[in-house]
């Protein structure tokens, strides 16, 4: 579902890739390119960028060269595009002929929707990057190991998410890296573990957890560890906001008649969280919740500026977690 995607024909077939997952996009644009090397050797690859791109390059990029009928065309930061270049490029879209691949790519958002939703008028084929959701990229490490010829555990899988985050360009190679050094193609927990052991033990993931269950020397302990390893103080109260946010849902929609999975649906979480929500649950009430998700936006203003030592007012808004807890 991450990273598998249907590359169609590419000569005379257009292919629109939209969203902001940039690996995922690249990778599209990447087997599209190959596919139409892989049938035409000799076509002529160009790349553009809708910023810099007039009509009269455009005709030019497309119409091949002195050597090569064929040409491979990738648009890129189709946003940018002038006015003035749009309705040549949907044309050219809308009736490439048999010479031409031409891949476009689109970030997503508001900016150039317009002529993206002229090119899904015209037929173009489209390929969907979205952002991926953080519970969802264990099963892009798990899909990534596979694609490498290897395979991981998976537990090791949600150790290296909350060892180096979900962002997918770190993940991946923190996986190859992982599968050269192992010996049989499976990566354990144990190996996540000696490789990012300094991450993987202390996350802002861990602190919040610590606090939102009253473990003050835990999370006081893992919060300065976690700020001396570099582990930026933002995404402490990004943690915190986070998890504390999943609770007072968890606290509004609970149900013992529903389904942990239809109510992790329901609040936005992973099905395994339900477990993790129903303990911490015991000791908060939506008063103790709500004083504290306003802690935590003041402290998070104060990160960004307003206060002159971050570490110190991090630890405070552990410290005030804490103490709403049962409140």
């Amino acid at each position: 579902m991450l990273i598998a995607v249907e590359i169609p024909p590419p000569f005379g077939h257009p292919l629109l890739v939209t969203g902001p997952e940039s690996l995922l996009a690249e990778r599209a644009v990447d087997g599209y390119v190959q596919s139409a090397l892989a049938e035409r050797p000799e076509a002529t690859l160009i790349r553009v960028s809708a910023a810099t791109t007039d009509t009269g390059s455009l005709a030019e990029a497309a119409g091949g060269s002195l050597f090569a009928a064929a040409s491979i065309l990738v648009v890129n930061d189709l946003p940018e595009l002038g006015p003035e270049v749009a309705d040549a490029l949907v044309a050219l879209a809308t009736d490439p002929g048999d010479d031409l691949a031409l891949a476009l790519v689109h970030p997503g958002g508001v900016k150039g929707k317009a002529v993206l939703d002229r090119l899904k008028k015209a037929r173009v084929r489209v390929v969907e990057c979205p952002a991926v959701k953080s519970w969802d990229v264990p099963q892009f490490v798990t899909a990534e190991a596979r694609r490498h010829g290897g395979r991981v555990e998976a537990a090791a899988a949600a150790a290296l998410v909350d060892a180096v985050g979900s962002d997918l360009r770190t993940v991946s190679g923190a996986i190859r890296q992982l599968l050269d050094d192992s010996e049989d193609g499976v990566v354990t927990t144990a190996q996540v573990r000696r490789y990012f052991g300094g991450r993987a033990e202390v996350t802002s993931f861990a602190v919040a957890d610590d606090a939102l269950n009253g473990r003050a020397e835990g999370a006081l302990g893992k919060l300065r560890w976690a700020l001396s390893t570099g582990v930026a103080a933002v995404l402490i109260t990004s943690a915190l906001s986070s998890a504390l946010r999943s609770l007072g849902k968890y606290l509004d929609a609970r149900d013992p008649r529903q389904r942990d999975a239809d109510l992790a649906r329901q609040i936005g979480v992973p099905p395994w969280k339900i477990k993790d929500l129903a303990r911490q649950s015991h000791d908060w009430k939506p008063t103790g919740v709500a004083r504290a998700i306003q802690a935590v936006a003041v402290a998070d203003a104060q990160i960004k500026g307003a206060a002159s030592d971050p570490g110190f007012a991090l630890e405070q808004v552990v410290l005030t977690v804490i103490a709403c807890r049962r409140t």
